[in-house]
Order: C-alpha cells, then structure tokens, then sequence
C-alpha cells in the first residue's frame, strides 16, 4: 500500500460506486487483500457516484480504516464513465486497475493481468462464464458483436470492466458518456497494445443492476457512432528531429529513434 507522503504506488484501483451499500465493504476487504499479496504499492480509489443509498457513509467510515483507500464524492449522479475520468486523472500509480463495484469482478484475477505488463499497454479481462440473467447475456453479445464490426477493436468482451492499463494514456483519453465500453478502442487509437485474458465472474449477491437492455443497446450504438467517427478524423504524427540554434547539433525525437537503438 501507499500513503500521499510515500513514493508513486505502482497500481490504482478505480472504482465507480453507486448505490451498492452492502457490497463496499467487502469489496474493499477483498480487495485489500488480494493486493497486500502482491509485491507491488497500490491505492484504491472509490469514486462515490451521487449514491443516495448510504454507500457514502460506508465509504467515509472505511477510510479511516484502511490507509491505502481514497474516496472522491462527486455532486451528482454523473454515470459510470464520469466516475471513471473522475478516477483516473486522480489516480497516482504507474497502471489503472478498472472493476466494478457489485463484487462480480474477481480481485483474485488483479495478479493474472498483472503477468502481462508491460509487454502490454492494456490487459482487458473477459468474461469465461457470464453470471447474468439469459437477456442481460444475449443483449451484452450482440452490443458486443456490432461494436467488434464497426471498431474492428478486436475486443470480444468490452462491457467487462476488470482492466488493467497505462495510467499516463487513460489520463489523456476523452471523457464522455459510455467512454467506459470502448477503453481498448480509445487506447488503441492512441498508439496503445491490447491483449485479452479470460476471468471469472462472479453472481451478484446483493443490490441491483444499474443496466439493462433500453440504457445498454441503444445508448451503446449512438456513443459507438462517435467513437468510429474519432477512429476515422484521428491522427498521430511523429517528430523526425527538432531545429535548434547553429551552434548545436540537431537532435532526433525521441519518437523517431526505434526502441532497439534507445
């Protein structure tokens, strides 16, 4: 774990809460945990999302229990992908660990992405065996499989939030609604690799979804339209060498040098 006054944590665990007051606690608990058994510094960030529930007050009284956890109340219900940006320009560690607040993301699976950093900018968690009602599971594949044809991401399970990633390209992506279901698009687009690794997910155990097939589907093809359009008008130029004064040599970018020669 880290404290302000201590060196950069090497994770940030970001997570958007709302209204899961009986599924906070033993989140961070399990949480916690699973982290203090890997030979890394971390925070864990909960970004209280306007709960009305009692979740805010759970969240104040775990802070002075647990030195390792921020809490960041926003002033209003802003959804999942607000949270997120909220969380991820707060967060001090060199990765992001992205997971869900309602105990379905396994923080067991946290040290399995970890095995694949940094050969790889993002590890995007999918779901082996989906615990969801039939329509929730059938509604999440097609959502899936038309934003895999329009993007061509090649990402099979986006709506998994379980992610680990580069904190310093998640602090530069743009934040808008339903930003949440495209992170591996967005990283991508910013020069970024991306692999896949299955993990579990578990059945809720208590409170209620925030999703379903009216705010999922339709939602998910508008926000879809204007991720393709920023694919399509995005651009990365590079820096071959920059001019200096005549009595200094020119020196070549980094950006230009391949990394077998830095």
């Amino acid at each position: 774990m880290t404290s302000g006054a201590e060196s950069r944590p090497r994770l940030s665990v970001v997570i958007p809460v709302y209204n899961e007051r009986e599924n906070v606690e033993p989140l961070v608990e399990e949480l916690t945990a699973e982290l203090s058994r890997i030979d890394a510094a971390y925070e864990v960030l909960l970004v209280d999302d306007g709960s009305t529930d009692g979740s805010r007050e759970v969240m104040d009284r775990l802070v002075g229990e647990a030195p390792c956890l921020r809490v960041l109340h926003l002033d209003g219900n802003h959804g999942q992908s607000a949270a997120f940006g909220v969380g991820f320009r707060a967060a001090r560690g060199e990765y992001i660990v992205t997971l869900d607040a309602d105990l379905q993301n396994d923080p067991a699976d946290i040290s399995r992405l970890l095995e694949w950093i940094p050969r790889f900018d993002m590890v995007a968690g999918y779901r082996r065996r989906r615990n969801d009602a039939w329509l929730r599971r059938i509604s999440s594949r097609v959502a899936n499989g038309i934003r895999a044809l329009v993007l061509r991401d090649g990402i099979r399970d986006t709506g998994c939030s379980l992610k680990l990633f580069r904190a310093d390209l998640a602090k530069t992506m743009p934040v808008f609604n339903g930003m949440h279901r495209f992170l591996p698009a967005l990283l991508q687009m910013q020069g970024g690799t991306v692999t896949q690794l299955a993990v579990n997910h578990r059945p809720r155990r208590a409170g209620d979804s925030k999703y379903g097939v009216r705010n999922r589907l339709g939602r998910g093809i508008l926000d879809m339209s204007g991720v393709w359009w920023l694919k399509r008008r995005a651009v990365r130029p590079r820096v071959s060498w920059t001019a200096t004064s005549p009595d200094l040599p020119k020196e070549r970018s980094d950006a230009s040098i391949p990394e077998d020669e830095r």
